[in-house]
């Protein structure tokens, strides 16, 4: 097992709209509170006089496949689920609904929910509740908020090392070998010593150049799923965005990454958390004073008072988890 740490990496976001409090109870989750704690960071990329060995930067994204050895399906529906040791499955639709939901309730009964693309292509979803047996359920829309199972199945799965399902990527965190923002992510990982060092390259990196977008915030739709590369172009994005880029930034460097969703204060949010050598899992509020991390939220270090930001986190105490993804 690797000795590691885990940085939370926290971006306010919400999965369907921007930043705001919640309305109603969301799915069933499973809370954990977070802790302020310090990390020491080692030299920045930049500085000089470091007699430690430059990591490699090379991009090493991991693609996810439909080997077609373990399936599982209907005429409208295929579960590929041939890699489930490598923390994920494929799902694709190809019927003529025109909203179609999946659900994946983990071991522990946590229920995941997707909505799967009319695009009749195979899409990956993470495993991200460890070993043991996960039901998989696709929904069909009848009317309004009525749905009608389609599909059901439930698969063992017992995955080969914890952290896969945070380096593939998945729908909300996707990105391919090409993408634009894997070829930044190592121009901007380029001289760094260290897994620390490249993760405060990328977070100053989006913090000084990624542009919360109100207006997007106020009109995207449910279901909205990031597009890296575009918020890369754009310069501007929502939470979510800003969240999805990261993550798909500091996996392609193999630094496993969790997008997470839950609850700052009354508000539904998305944060991730990050893995550094030598010490355990971490989940906190994280920032970089230049030699230490205590709290680190790109979203609102780019467009909040860094003292109004820390009486809004406090201890992190705030923050709930829901998900992983």
């Amino acid at each position: 097992m690797r000795k590691t740490a885990i940085l939370s990496v926290v971006l306010c976001c919400t999965l369907l709209c921007g930043c705001k409090k919640a309305q109603s109870d969301p799915p069933a989750g499973n809370p954990q509170g977070s802790s302020a704690v310090t990390a020491t960071a080692g030299s920045s990329a930049s500085s000089g006089g470091d007699s430690r060995p430059v990591r490699d930067s090379t991009p090493d994204v991991l693609v996810p496949s439909a080997d077609g050895t373990d399936t599982y399906g209907t005429d409208t529906v295929s579960l590929d689920a041939s890699n489930t040791g490598q923390g994920y499955v494929m799902v694709r639709y190809t019927g003529d609904n025109r909203k179609v939901k999946l659900q994946i309730e983990t071991p522990e009964e946590i229920t995941y929910t997707y909505l799967l693309s009319q695009e009749k292509i195979y899409e990956t979803f993470p495993l991200p509740g460890g070993d043991g047996s996960y039901t998989m359920t696709v929904l069909e829309n009848v009317d309004g908020d009525m749905y009608s199972v389609a599909f059901e199945q439930e698969i063992p799965v017992q995955i080969e090392d914890e952290f896969l399902p945070f380096l593939y990527p998945n729908q909300y965190v996707s990105f391919t070998p090409g993408s634009a923002a894997i070829a930044k992510g190592q121009e901007l990982s380029e001289g760094a010593h260290s897994d620390l060092e490249v993760i405060t390259e990328i977070y100053h990196f989006i913090t000084g150049t990624i542009v919360y977008d109100t207006e997007k915030a106020a009109s995207v739709s449910y279901g909205y799923l990031p597009d890296i590369d575009e918020t890369l172009s754009t310069k501007k994005g929502i939470c979510f965005d800003y969240a999805a880029l990261t993550a798909a930034m500091l996996r392609s460097q193999k630094i496993p990454t969790r997008l997470e969703v839950g609850y700052a204060g009354e508000a539904y949010h998305a944060w991730i958390s990050c893995y550094v050598e030598e010490t355990g899992w971490i989940d906190n509020i994280i920032e970089f004073d230049g030699s230490s991390w205590s709290l680190m939220d790109p979203t609102f270090a780019a467009s909040t008072n860094s003292r109004d930001l820390k009486q809004f986190i406090g201890d992190g105490s705030n923050y709930v988890v829901k998900y992983y993804y």
